[in-house]
């Protein structure tokens, strides 16, 4: 039976299929902002993903064998993509709007620094779990990605508090009519 075949509650269905809506989310902050530091963040998520795909690729372990009714992927799972880009995601998020100014075109009011973290983290988490329940990941390849995401995710801030955000700014007076 092919994976798209299988009977899956709704919500199982969308966690399996959040790479998509994360994206979209994602794109559309890009595009609703233009802010440098949304770019910088969304080639984070992107670049956290590339890297532990390289790293799939040396460590070569296997997924586990798959589930009722679910087609074998073909790609290895440790480390866990989904895991690793989302928990950076989710961390990264926590971290902007804990430290970070508001970016201007988003009311600057506390609701702003707390919604996104009570909406992402737990979301991030039901998302890393669905990769167990939909047996595409075991747990440990789960675990090996969330951390993977938390390092990512902290080393991809202090770059951007030590220097980056500078560039930001640089940017953002050089093509205003671009960047805002």
């Amino acid at each position: 039976m092919a994976e798209d075949a299988r009977v899956l509650p709704r919500w199982l269905k969308f966690l399996d299929n959040t790479n998509e809506i994360v994206t979209t989310l994602t794109a559309c902050s890009i595009l609703y902002t233009w802010s440098p530091g949304v770019i910088y963040f969304a080639s984070g998520a992107v670049s956290c993903s590339l890297s532990v795909k390289l790293i799939k690729r040396a460590i070569r372990q296997p997924r586990p064998p798959p589930t009722t009714g679910a087609r074998k992927k073909v790609t290895y799972g440790m480390p866990s993509t989904h895991s690793a880009t989302i928990t950076f995601f989710a961390e990264y998020t926590s971290l902007a709007c804990a430290y970070l100014p508001v970016h201007p075109s988003l009311p600057s009011s506390w609701i702003t620094r707390i919604l996104p973290p009570i909406i992402v983290l737990p979301w991030a988490a039901m998302i890393v779990m669905s990769r167990i329940w939909l047996g595409h990941h075991t747990l440990p390849q789960v675990v090996a990605g969330c951390s993977y995401g938390i390092i990512f995710s902290y080393t991809w801030y202090l770059m951007w508090v030590s220097g980056l955000n500078e560039c930001g700014r640089w940017a953002t007076q050089t093509f205003p009519f671009i960047l805002q």
